[in-house]
Protein backbone atom coordinates (compact mmCIF):
# COMPACT_ATOMS: atom_id res chain seq x y z
CA UNK A 1 0.00 0.00 0.00
CA UNK A 2 1.32 2.91 -1.08
CA UNK A 3 0.05 6.07 1.06
CA UNK A 4 -0.87 4.99 4.69
CA UNK A 5 -4.30 4.77 5.89
CA UNK A 6 -5.10 8.07 7.76
CA UNK A 7 -8.20 8.40 10.58
CA UNK A 8 -9.69 11.73 11.65
CA UNK A 9 -11.78 10.82 14.34
CA UNK A 10 -12.86 12.71 17.83
CA UNK A 11 -12.95 10.85 21.08
CA UNK A 12 -16.76 10.98 21.58
CA UNK A 13 -17.90 9.94 18.45
CA UNK A 14 -19.10 5.89 17.95
CA UNK A 15 -18.70 6.23 14.41
CA UNK A 16 -14.98 7.04 14.84
CA UNK A 17 -14.61 4.10 17.41
CA UNK A 18 -16.56 1.72 14.52
CA UNK A 19 -13.51 3.02 11.27
CA UNK A 20 -10.92 2.20 14.17
CA UNK A 21 -11.94 -0.87 14.82
CA UNK A 22 -13.05 -2.09 11.81
CA UNK A 23 -8.90 -1.15 10.47
CA UNK A 24 -7.81 -3.26 13.68
CA UNK A 25 -10.31 -6.61 12.73
CA UNK A 26 -8.87 -6.29 9.73
CA UNK A 27 -5.58 -6.70 10.59
CA UNK A 28 -4.55 -2.70 8.52
CA UNK A 29 -1.96 -0.42 9.62
CA UNK A 30 -3.24 2.86 9.69
CA UNK A 31 -2.62 5.77 12.00
CA UNK A 32 -5.38 7.87 13.64
CA UNK A 33 -5.73 11.11 15.60
CA UNK A 34 -8.13 11.85 18.01
CA UNK A 35 -8.76 15.64 17.20
CA UNK A 36 -10.20 16.93 20.22
CA UNK A 37 -7.58 15.50 22.58
CA UNK A 38 -4.86 17.13 21.45
CA UNK A 39 -3.72 20.62 22.33
CA UNK A 40 -5.35 23.57 20.94
CA UNK A 41 -3.18 24.54 17.96
CA UNK A 42 -2.59 21.35 17.07
CA UNK A 43 -6.14 20.28 17.32
CA UNK A 44 -7.25 23.46 15.20
CA UNK A 45 -4.58 22.45 12.71
CA UNK A 46 -6.05 18.76 12.42
CA UNK A 47 -9.49 19.90 12.11
CA UNK A 48 -8.99 22.46 9.62
CA UNK A 49 -6.50 19.96 8.23
CA UNK A 50 -9.50 17.22 7.60
CA UNK A 51 -12.51 20.08 6.81
CA UNK A 52 -9.80 20.92 3.81
CA UNK A 53 -9.84 17.37 2.95
CA UNK A 54 -13.64 16.70 3.30
CA UNK A 55 -15.38 19.78 2.99
CA UNK A 56 -17.21 18.84 5.93
CA UNK A 57 -17.16 18.84 10.01
CA UNK A 58 -18.28 15.43 10.26
CA UNK A 59 -16.19 12.56 11.80
CA UNK A 60 -14.86 10.57 11.04
CA UNK A 61 -12.37 11.33 7.46
CA UNK A 62 -11.03 8.27 6.38
CA UNK A 63 -7.81 9.01 3.58
CA UNK A 64 -7.07 5.98 1.64
CA UNK A 65 -4.67 6.50 -0.72
CA UNK A 66 -5.75 9.28 -2.73
CA UNK A 67 -9.78 9.07 -1.73
CA UNK A 68 -11.22 11.07 1.20
CA UNK A 69 -14.22 8.93 2.79
CA UNK A 70 -16.78 10.73 5.54
CA UNK A 71 -18.31 8.73 8.38
CA UNK A 72 -17.99 5.04 8.62
CA UNK A 73 -18.29 3.53 5.08
CA UNK A 74 -16.89 -0.35 5.70
CA UNK A 75 -18.29 -1.12 1.87
CA UNK A 76 -16.07 1.77 0.55
CA UNK A 77 -13.31 0.65 2.73
CA UNK A 78 -13.13 -2.77 1.38
CA UNK A 79 -13.56 -0.89 -1.95
CA UNK A 80 -10.13 1.39 -1.31
CA UNK A 81 -8.32 -1.18 0.63
CA UNK A 82 -8.90 -3.66 -2.77
CA UNK A 83 -7.98 -1.54 -4.99
CA UNK A 84 -5.22 -0.68 -2.98
CA UNK A 85 -3.72 -4.14 -2.55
Amino acid sequence: MSDPIFVYALSTCPWCHKAKKYFEDKGVVFEAVDVDLLADDESDRLAAEAFELSGSRAYPVVRIGGEVIVGFLPERFDQLLEAEA
